[in-house]
């Protein structure tokens, strides 16, 4: 029977990282062994991995064309290949499929990580071999060395959630309809066959575990191919808030439920639709206009793959995906594993490498919704900077209890992209008529675009709250400082004079550097 995966991007790397497949110009018995005892100890819940038997590896990437195996010698390596999984101390054994590919016939050997690990297996094809743990570092297969072996019994008492047996479920609790129209989406051979025995296919997806008079479904199985996967994980699914004022006492909210795959894709479209604004500038003396975005689509799409892919389904608390007049964020929980902390993601020094869900990574790069491990927080990054945009903030607690990341709105958009109406409700705060401003789009932009002139170079010398206000000709009060003041705030173009003192009656406000720079743009 075929994977359930496509073969040819596999192979080439779009939805399988490099170091998590191994590829070998010919049967060798003993470097097989230690790789697939290595991927089944899956020290870093990465989800296991490949063996390529028939294709070269050149810089650590297929040589194609492929070299392929003679079909003659097929049975015999499968067979061999049984006997060396005794080998392995528990027993383990892959899924192993001969492949036409490009014209040869290559042996896909899919090792998923273990769920009874740890694994070791002997040194060497020889009588009384010393066993030992074999790892995967990066795109080597090692023997472990004391602290990585102490590390390995250490964390291969639990097995990732996702990949857990849910006791309380039934493999009637999978859709086949869902598991179908996943196999055409990322163009598996399996895709609408209809002589498939559906045990043998949820046992080839591993999304179900046990003997055949117990058979039950894990945890990935129910999150991907369930409809309503709250039955069984509370709060599975993702709340999006939509906060039409800055005081956060008038909003709407949507909530997307379903498969995690399906919540991800539904809220990406809404956000899309109905939240992403593109504005396009015609520059004077330039031909070509300047065109960017309130939110770039690309840096929210991979900051809310990161949520589905590192929250805890275990945890009872939604995504949540909070969208204010001046930054969206999104808020899951629990907060980063270690290494990473609090300190790590302040300082921009971010290199995870373990990971929460072993399984739901493999299962969206498959859909092609998310990339390679370790590249989400870098794209958001380089996302909102190809959009101008500034740096996004990655926020968690000392207790890793949350993670949070936050988007701000694009600095253009707080002078110029006043919606319609936006300056007629702060006329109306300073007791003139709504309607003689009705309609007045150009005069909102205008009005924007001075006061923020005005605040920062009224403040290159520090003034205090009630003196922007007045120079602003406002009423002093709250509503009227966040809706003029508090957006150059969260800019970082605005700064407290005292800053460990926010209550201070000696307070001020004054332009930072970074504000100077943007005041020259503004002029």
């Amino acid at each position: 029977m075929s994977l359930p995966i496509n073969i040819k991007e596999l192979i080439t790397g779009k939805t399988v990282e490099w170091e998590r497949i191994e590829f070998k110009k010919g049967w060798n018995p003993i470097e097989i062994l230690h790789s697939i005892c290595a991927f089944a100890n899956d020290l870093n819940n990465w989800g296991g991995g490949y063996i390529v038997i028939g294709i070269a590896e050149q810089g650590g990437k297929p040589k194609l064309p492929p070299i392929g195996v003679s079909t003659n010698q097929i049975d015999k390596y499968q067979k061999e290949l049984l006997s060396l999984c005794y080998k392995i101390f528990p027993t383990y054994f892959p899924v192993v499929e001969p492949v036409l590919f490009q014209g040869q016939t290559i042996l896909m050997i899919w090792v998923p990580g273990g769920s009874t690990r740890p694994y070791k297996c002997p040194d060497a094809l020889i009588k009384g071999s010393p066993q030992s743990y074999y790892i995967r570092r990066f795109s080597v297969t090692k023997k472990a060395s004391q602290v990585e072996e102490k590390d390995l019994l250490q964390m291969s008492a639990k097995v990732p959630y996702d990949d857990q047996i849910r006791q309380t479920a039934s493999i009637t609790d999978i859709n086949p309809q869902l598991i179908q129209n996943y196999l055409t989406n990322v163009g598996s051979e399996l895709a609408g066959r209809n002589d498939l025995d559906l045990t043998e296919l949820y046992r080839r997806m591993n999304i179900v575990e046990g003997p055949e008079e117990y058979l039950k479904p894990k945890n990935i199985g129910l999150l991907m191919f369930n409809n309503n996967p709250e039955k069984f994980f509370p709060c599975a699914r993702i709340d999006l808030i939509e906060f039409k004022n800055e005081e956060g006492d008038d909003f709407t909210e949507k909530i997307f439920t379903g498969p995690i795959d399906k919540q991800l894709e539904d809220a990406l479209i809404y956000i899309k639709n109905k939240i992403i604004v593109e504005r396009v500038e015609k520059i004077p003396d330039q031909a070509k206009a300047v065109r960017y975005y309130n939110y770039p689509f690309g840096a929210i799409e991979e900051a809310l793959v990161n949520t589905i892919y590192h929250r805890s389904y275990e945890d009872d608390s939604p995504i949540e995906v909070r969208i204010f007049p001046n930054k969206l964020e999104m808020i899951s929980y629990p907060g980063p594993l270690p290494p990473l902390n609090k300190a790590k993601l302040q300082s921009g020094k971010i290199s995870a490498r373990k990971y929460r869900n072993r399984r739901i990574g493999d299962f969206l790069k498959e859909l092609h919704l998310t990339e390679g491990r370790g590249t989400g927080i870098l794209k958001i990054i380089r996302e909102m900077s190809k959009n101008g945009s500034p740096k996004p903030i990655f926020d968690t607690d000392d207790d890793l209890s949350y993670f949070t990341t936050t988007l701000p709105i694009h600095p253009q958009w707080l002078v110029r992209s006043i919606e319609k109406g936006a300056y007629d409700r702060d006329y109306d705060a300073r007791g003139k008529s709504v309607n003689a401003h009705k309609g007045d789009e150009k005069g909102a932009y205008d009005r924007a675009y001075d006061h923020s002139l005005k605040i920062l170079n009224y403040c290159l010398r520090p003034k205090k709250k009630s003196e922007i206000m007045v120079m602003l000709n406002l009423y002093i009060n709250n509503k009227n400082f966040i809706r003029h003041v508090q957006p150059l705030i969260d800019q970082k173009y605005l700064a407290l004079t005292i800053p460990d003192k926010p209550r201070s009656k000696y307070q001020q406000y004054r332009t930072t550097p970074a504000g100077q720079s943007y005041l020259k743009e503004l002029k």
